[in-house]
């Protein structure tokens, strides 16, 4: 043991004076206030290190109310969107539905003038055929009753029936 030794203790032995500036140096340091002062500062140092916590902890607070509303706000934009397609939805077919019943009563209504034309044109033809038929049949009455009489003397009786023939089949 080191202690005991004599020669330690010598005033001429470098180690001593080492020894006693070292023991020199912590009671100044403890007068000096310096363990108080590095205790302010480590306190000073934790407490802005629970700031920033707190601080984090409040922006993730924030942050998970917000996440929480951006997932409701999605929610109901995708609700509105679905309420917005059932509505698309209904009214292409009820404009499908519309659609189709006016094109098939503009079809109707073209058959209809079609066939209404048709009949015109059926009745116009008719009164065509007719007349022309009445026509030929006056001519051609007329050519054989002149091809008979042409031997005869005319025939008052037989010249009214023959302009009658015209007129009655008109």
């Amino acid at each position: 043991m080191e202690f005991f030794n004599p020669h330690l203790y010598d005033a001429e032995n470098p180690e001593l004076w080492v020894a006693v500036g070292l023991i020199a140096f912590f009671v100044i340091v403890v007068l000096a206030g310096v363990p108080k002062l590095i205790a302010g500062v480590l306190d000073a140092k934790a407490a802005k290190i629970q700031a920033e916590l707190d601080e984090a902890a409040r922006l993730r607070a924030e942050a998970e109310a917000l996440l929480a509303q951006i997932r409701a706000e999605k929610a109901e934009a995708e609700a509105q969107a679905a309420e917005m397609l059932k509505a698309a939805e209904t009214d292409a077919r009820r404009l499908e539905e519309e659609s189709k019943a006016k094109l098939e009563e503009t079809l109707a209504r073209r058959q209809a003038l079609a066939e209404r034309r048709i009949a015109q044109a059926e009745a116009q033809a008719a009164a065509e055929v007719k007349a022309a038929a009445a026509d030929l049949a006056a001519k051609a009455a007329e050519q054989i009753l002149t091809a008979r009489v042409a031997g005869q003397k005319s025939d008052p009786l037989l010249d009214a029936a023959i302009a009658q023939i015209g007129t009655r089949l008109n």
